[in-house]
């Protein structure tokens, strides 16, 4: 008869490992699982680093001297007679428009008025686009604006240079110490939603009037 001491000991016996073998094919499949993993991270590491630039940019642009003047002549004014044709716009005031629409939450129109202006020959309207499109993670789209940005004709307006090399400037200063330059205030946006209220069954905030050029005029005299 086997003793109670001897009974513990059976019970507490380890068993011998069971031998496992490495499978390629399974190996294989795990690391392309960990790379297709890898790759949508990165993917959107880059598209959020695009909309911090963008909300840079733009918020520069609606900061910049004249930025409210811009406003007042792309500004319609139905009730004085006022309709200015295609040809007339101030496409200075198209990019502060477009900047000021993606920074109060409507991109689709601030992308139809950046087009405006990039199809204008306006390289720092080509470059918002260009941001803007890898924010959305259109690659494609994203060079072909960064391309126009880089090979604009020869007719684009002379600041656009000075206001790329001053982006790089100005981006570095805000990694390092914040934006100086304001956002927009709500009363700002509040004008911005009322003009998109009126176009009914248009997903496209049409052109300012003047009531939010005299709201931009305010924002401006406060910073």
């Amino acid at each position: 008869m086997t003793s109670a001491i001897d009974d513990l000991l059976a019970d507490a016996a380890v068993s011998p490992p069971v031998p496992r073998t490495f499978s390629v094919p399974a190996a294989l499949c795990r690391l392309a699982a960990e790379a297709a993993l890898a790759a949508p991270a990165a993917e959107v590491y880059r598209a959020s680093q695009a909309g911090q630039r963008l909300g840079i940019v733009s918020r520069w642009v609606l900061n910049e001297p004249g930025a409210a003047l811009h406003m007042d002549r792309l500004a319609a004014d139905p009730e004085a007679g006022i309709h200015l044709t295609e040809d007339q716009l101030d496409i200075e005031g198209a990019l502060v428009f477009a900047c000021l629409l993606y920074l109060t939450g409507h991109p689709e129109s601030a992308q139809f008025w950046w087009q405006i202006a990039a199809g204008a020959g306006h390289r720092a309207a080509a470059y918002c686009l260009h941001l803007h499109h890898l924010e959305l993670g259109e690659s494609r789209e994203a060079q072909h604006w960064y391309r126009q940005v880089i090979h604009a004709s020869t007719g684009a307006s002379a600041p656009d240079g000075e206001f790329l090399e001053g982006l790089e400037i100005f981006a570095r200063y805000v990694r390092h110490n914040g934006s100086a330059a304001s956002p927009p205030t709500g009363g700002l946006e509040a004008e911005i939603n009322r003009l998109a209220s009126r176009n009914s069954g248009c997903a496209i905030v049409s052109r300012p009037d003047r009531r939010l050029a005299e709201r931009l005029h305010d924002f401006c005299a406060r910073r």
